[in-house]
Order: structure tokens, then C-alpha cells, then sequence
């Protein structure tokens, strides 16, 4: 089962464009990251920059609007993931357990939707879904 771990660090909707991890911190969750990867769990795994820096496209009538950060209403917002591979949602929630974090990071677990989790029809609705997903980068 593939699991999405989100973290979400509270207070990082305002901070600014180039804003940077203490250090300390990022070779705390560099140790974490080793532990999912030699463990065999971890797929992938990104940081990401601050809302500040982003944008969002909303389709309020159908139309695309589009939206530079920050974003004054968000109150969560996420700073990185992970993917993970793992036998239960009870063994994403004990790895998630396991991370480094700070009193104003929450981890937000996801199950990653499978083709077989469908009916027929949605199914033969995604045909081809599968080689999307190979040929990504």
C-alpha cells in the first residue's frame, strides 16, 4: 500500500520567498530519510518551497484564475512529503511517529489511491493511467 506523508508546518503560509531550514534540523530529517530508505519503505521524497514563492489556479465558472502566493486564507499549508510503501495504514502512522519533527509540524497521512480500489467503469475510464505514471521523470 502507498501511503503520501504530508508535512505541514504550521506558520510556513507567511514565510517569506528563500526562506531556509535551520540546519540542525535538516540533518535530523536527513537521518529519518535514511531510516525509510534503508528500511525499503521510501519511493520519493521532496521539500518545497513556501507559498510565498507559489501559485494557485482556481475555476470559479469554469474559467481559470490565477492566484500569486502567499495566500492570506490558508492556515495549513504543505512543506514537503513523502511517499512511502508500506503493509498497513497502522505502519505509516509508526513511521510518521518516528519523524524528527517540531512542536508546529503536523504529518498528514494519505492512502495513495490504487486502480483496484474502483469500479469497472471508472477503470475503463483511467485506461492508460498506468503508462502516465511510467513515463513520468
Amino acid at each position: 500500500m502507498r501511503f503520501m506523508m504530508l508535512m505541514i508546518p504550521l506558520g510556513y503560509e507567511s514565510a517569506a520567498p528563500g526562506t531556509q531550514p535551520d540546519p540542525e534540523r535538516v540533518a535530523a530529517m536527513m537521518r529519518y530519510n535514511e531510516a525509510l530508505k534503508e528500511a525499503g519503505v521510501l519511493i520519493t521524497l521532496d521539500g518545497l518551497h513556501p507559498p510565498s514563492s507559489g501559485a494557485r489556479v482556481s475555476f470559479a465558472g469554469g474559467k481559470p484564475v490565477v492566484t500569486d502566493g502567499p495566500f492570506t486564507e490558508s492556515k495549513e499549508v504543505l512543506g514537503g512529503y513523502w511517499m512511502i510503501d508500506v503493509a498497513s495504514r497502522d505502519e505509516a502512522i509508526g513511521w510518521a511517529r518516528k519523524c524528527p519533527a517540531s512542536d508546529n509540524e503536523i504529518i498528514e497521512i494519505r492512502q495513495v489511491q490504487e486502480m483496484a480500489d474502483f469500479c469497472e467503469e471508472v477503470r475503463e475510464a483511467a485506461a492508460g493511467f498506468a503508462e502516465l505514471q511510467a513515463g513520468r521523470r
